[in-house]
């Protein structure tokens, strides 16, 4: 448990691991703890602030699989808000698994609280710009509402960071889906794929649903001609409302991109079972055409292979020429025919992939004399 005090006019951010004796007049104090600590944090923070914390909201934020929310009450808010565990990996690297935990922010007036897993790195290196900042790298937060909000934003970003990976792995998935050459097989892994788009989409939800319902009671409160909104925190700021904004904007991103990826999907294999049937009607198509060409040969052999002692040209020198002569002009005509009628004639999914490797094979001789 560590505490920041800062004050933005010095600027000054002073470190300590233990309580200050009274919050500052002229700026704010940030306790981080961590979810493996005990609840040693919570007498000295209201005694600090003068507020007490309900029994409901500590088991909320104790727990590793609430989902992001907002409540509120007359002394302090809470926002729970879950980021990404670890980096996703690359789509070469397999299915991309989202991986989330949680991050509670208790904002009181003067007073930011963040109870966060021990091995994040997006508060320690916050931390690290604050220290850093005092040197003048960087402004200071002017209240607990600013910083909270460039954790908040900095948590989205690495959500946005999701979508070039999501995107190439759904362009893999579309690109053996709609390999002609290759059977598809990997239905459990697409649907893991499509799961994963579902989750990110549910999870910018539930973010956005927090985060306006915080913004919104600030805003709707003061706007109602209130002193004070029931948290008695102050009303948020022009500067505030543009940050709070911008996040929004963000998850909205986050959230466009995931609905269109599992559109992507189902439609990648809409297009994969209407393939499938196309160059199934492909294949019935030719072999109903090879039927047709060889029915009247059948029929021709059928009838000079009856056991009849007088058939006509059975004796004759040339018959037997002459029968596959007019069975190949047969054959020959059909073929013309169908040919034609444009019932023999490749897909046009074939037809490309082989134009990519014919094109392909002229590129490889250039390649290997660079």
């Amino acid at each position: 448990m560590d505490f920041l005090t800062i004050r933005p006019g010095v600027p000054e951010v002073k470190l300590t691991s233990t309580m200050p004796e009274a919050l500052p007049e002229d700026g704010f104090v940030w306790c981080d703890v961590m979810t493996a600590e005990p609840r040693v944090w919570v007498e000295p923070v209201q005694a600090l602030a003068g507020v007490t914390i309900f029994e409901d909201h500590l088991l909320d934020a104790e727990n590793p699989n609430h989902p992001s929310y907002f409540d509120s009450t007359h002394t302090y808010e809470m926002i729970v808000f879950r980021g990404l565990a670890i980096p996703p990996p690359t789509a070469g690297g397999g299915t991309i698994r989202i991986k989330t935990r949680p991050t509670v922010f208790f904002l009181m007036p003067r007073l930011l609280v963040t109870v966060r897993a021990s091995d994040s790195r997006l508060v320690p290196a916050l931390r690290e710009r604050l220290m850093a900042a005092v040197e003048g790298s960087q402004r200071m937060p002017q209240g607990p509402e600013e910083l909270m909000l460039r954790l908040l934003n900095q948590m989205v970003d690495r959500y946005l960071d999701l979508r070039q990976p999501f995107t190439d792995q759904i362009e893999l998935w579309q690109r053996l889906l709609l390999d002609p050459r290759r059977p598809f097989n990997n239905w459990y892994q697409l649907l893991e794929a499509r799961s994963e788009a579902r989750k990110l989409e549910t999870l910018c939800e539930e973010q956005l649903d927090a985060i306006q319902e915080w913004r919104d009671e600030r805003i709707e409160h003061f706007a109602a001609g209130e002193t004070c909104p029931p948290s008695a925190l102050p009303m948020l700021t022009d500067n505030l409302q543009v940050r709070a904004n911008d996040i929004v904007e963000h998850i909205n991103r986050v959230l466009s991109h995931a609905k269109r990826l599992e559109s992507s999907v189902e439609s990648a294999v809409q297009l994969h079972f209407s393939a499938t049937t196309h160059r199934t009607n492909q294949i019935m198509r030719t072999l109903t055409t090879i039927t047709a060409i060889f029915m009247p040969l059948t029929l021709i052999t059928g009838i000079f292979g009856m056991n009849f002692e007088f058939i006509p040209g059975l004796h004759s020198r040339n018959g037997f020429w002459i029968a596959m002569g007019l069975m190949l002009l047969i054959a020959v005509a059909m073929l013309v025919f169908f040919r034609a009628r444009r019932y023999l004639e490749s897909s046009d999914i074939e037809e490309r992939f082989k134009r990519r490797k014919k094109a392909s094979e002229r590129d490889e001789p250039r390649v290997g004399q660079g």
